[in-house]
């Protein structure tokens, strides 16, 4: 099998066959992979574009890299989720896998962790005919399928069962990654021992949308971590297509979404706010008719009668040291629609600087945050709650002078 590992938004020169160019041009964009001719025969630029993981393509393995490494993609990505803290430690993966890999190998060690308590179980409502009494007689349904009929008697009683949403969602996750062809072998032995494990589960298949939120307690806290990950791998895009004899499986995930989740969790953890508060709201239109223009901020707080922050979480690679007008464009439309004095783009750190613009004849300041990504989880965390100064100040909940950087 040819395999190509990338690095995203690094340009990469690979000699192509003409099989080859055809499989990844067909799915260019999936993998958000730009595929460029050189002056030398059958030799390519492939350059990657803001989404990460790995897929195998009718006998291709694309592998791409995220920038800032699996082990902070993944601790971001899970505190965006549930505000998980994992560890570098709890990533400590002993080569550098690919990104289904990665997960595979963490979601056995986030399971053995939780199981080693023994697996959750809960109370589940049934509803059956039996030849004996059990639970309560649901004398209504006895009557009306039963005609008087003493058996079977219609019941309903609660199993205390280890067939439990939190197990359910694990299984699932499991599943979806074994499905996938992992190149580590450690990997793949330890979603076998998580399946063995649930055996008695239900399989159930989630649309991204899908995935039942779990809720925790003292009594289940030890599984949040396994939980979280598992819902990471069913809420992103777990790549399957088909174009006639082609066939392609993987794990992909766009670091725009990772990005933006992981700032709006972070931010309105520190602010102290909840979801209806702030994130990701449609805020109206460019034109007083509400014909056109829609609007909708990636970061908005809403202040009771009115929205009083809005701003924008940029995950992008920038060519050159400037924000790129567009940006400043459509953050000057959403401090003109909602008639506030001004807003702030967050980048990831390397794609832009922190700086400040005053539109003329306007008077609107827009301002840019950089947040680095690098170091511990709790590092990026501190971060976050120095840019949450200037959003509070933007508000006008609290002064400062001082600009994220």
């Amino acid at each position: 099998m040819r395999k190509f590992d990338l690095k995203e938004h690094c340009s990469k020169e690979e000699r192509l066959n003409a099989s080859e160019r055809a499989v990844l041009v067909g799915h260019a964009r999936a993998l958000d992979l730009s595929i460029t001719p050189t002056s030398s025969e059958d030799t390519y630029i492939l350059r990657p574009g803001s989404t990460v993981g790995a897929v195998e393509i009718d006998g291709l393995s694309v592998r791409i890299e995220p920038k800032i490494g699996i082990t902070q993609l993944l601790s971001i990505a899970c505190y965006a989720i549930d505000k998980v803290k994992f560890q570098p430690t709890d990533f400590d993966f002993p080569e550098h896998p690919a990104l289904s890999d990665a997960l595979a190998i963490a979601l056995e060690r986030a399971a053995r962790y939780a199981f080693a308590r023994g697996l959750l179980h809960g109370y589940r409502t049934e509803e059956e005919a039996l030849h004996t009494v059990r639970g309560r007689i649901r004398f209504d349904d006895q009557l009306r399928r039963r005609f008087g009929v003493p058996l079977p008697v219609e019941v309903r009683y609660d199993e205390f069962t280890d067939d439990i949403p939190a197990n359910r969602v694990i299984k699932a996750a499991a599943r979806r990654l074994a499905g996938m062809r992992l190149r580590s072998d450690k990997a793949r032995v330890g979603l076998g021992w998580i399946a063995a494990m649930l055996d008695n589960v239900s399989l159930r298949e989630y649309a991204p949308n899908d995935v039942p939120d779990i809720t925790f307690d003292r009594l289940n806290a030890h599984y949040r971590a396994v939980v979280a990950l598992a819902r990471l791998v069913l809420q992103r895009n777990a790549f399957e297509a088909a174009r006639g004899a082609v066939r392609a499986s993987g794990f992909l995930m766009d670091m725009n979404e990772v990005f933006q989740g992981f700032v709006t969790v972070a931010l309105r953890d520190v602010l102290g706010l909840t979801e209806r508060e702030f994130g990701e709201y449609n805020v109206g239109t460019l034109d007083e008719e509400g014909e056109s223009g829609r609007l909708r901020p990636d970061l908005v707080w809403r202040g009771g009668a009115r929205d009083i922050f809005v701003g924008d979480a940029k995950y992008k690679n920038i060519t050159g040291e400037r924000v790129p007008n567009t940006d400043l464009y459509q953050l000057l439309a959403y401090t003109t629609a909602l008639n506030l004095p001004g807003g702030l783009l967050i980048y990831a750190k390397g794609e832009a600087d922190a700086a400040a613009y005053t539109v003329r004849n306007a008077g609107k300041r827009l301002e840019v945050a950089a947040l680095d990504l690098e170091g511990t989880l709790d590092d990026v965390l501190a971060r976050i709650a120095r840019i949450a100064e200037d959003v509070r100040r933007l508000a006008g909940k609290a002064p400062s002078v001082r600009l994220a950087s």
